[in-house]
């Protein structure tokens, strides 16, 4: 699927796809550092999937661990709940380190590309990621703090 249409859609449809403004995201000071060791052993083993890890790191605001409203930005452990361009319902997650991705469908690495598409986010953000050479487009609709769950 592309956008929602097969991948074989037209090439006007790819091309309206293709403009999607990509948001602007920020990872935690806390984060940062091992996510960029993270993708980079990970393109040295080969991983394709790394590459979009370490541009989306290229790309990112680094924010200190106290900065306000971080607790509204999707970093390793948050809760998300987000909806998809391909006709899934909403769903809830949690973004995990690749070793803390179990078979629990709730965990969703951060190397998988729909991991790597929401390290970032915020609510409303939309954003592109490809699976199996198609593109989808992700869309947060909220996100947990790790620690807000644990004071509970």
């Amino acid at each position: 699927m592309l956008c929602g249409f097969p991948c074989e859609a037209p090439l006007a449809f790819k091309k309206e796809c293709a403009v999607l403004p990509l948001p602007k995201i920020a990872l935690s000071a806390a984060d940062y550092p091992r996510l960029e060791q993270l993708a980079r052993m990970a393109a040295r083993r080969g991983d394709i999937g790394a590459m979009f890890l370490i541009l989306e790191i290229k790309r990112a605001e680094i924010v200190p661990d106290d900065a306000p409203g971080l607790h509204s930005i999707v970093t390793i452990g948050s809760w998300i709940t987000y909806w998809t361009n391909w006709g899934v319902p909403r769903k809830t997650v949690q973004l995990v380190w690749p070793e803390d991705c179990t078979c629990d469908l709730a965990r969703i690495s951060v190397l998988s590309p729909l991991g790597t598409a929401l390290i970032g986010l915020q609510v409303g953000d939309q954003m592109p990621y490809f699976v199996a050479g198609c593109m989808n487009v992700v869309r947060i609709e909220s996100v947990t703090a790790p620690d807000a769950l644990a004071g509970r």
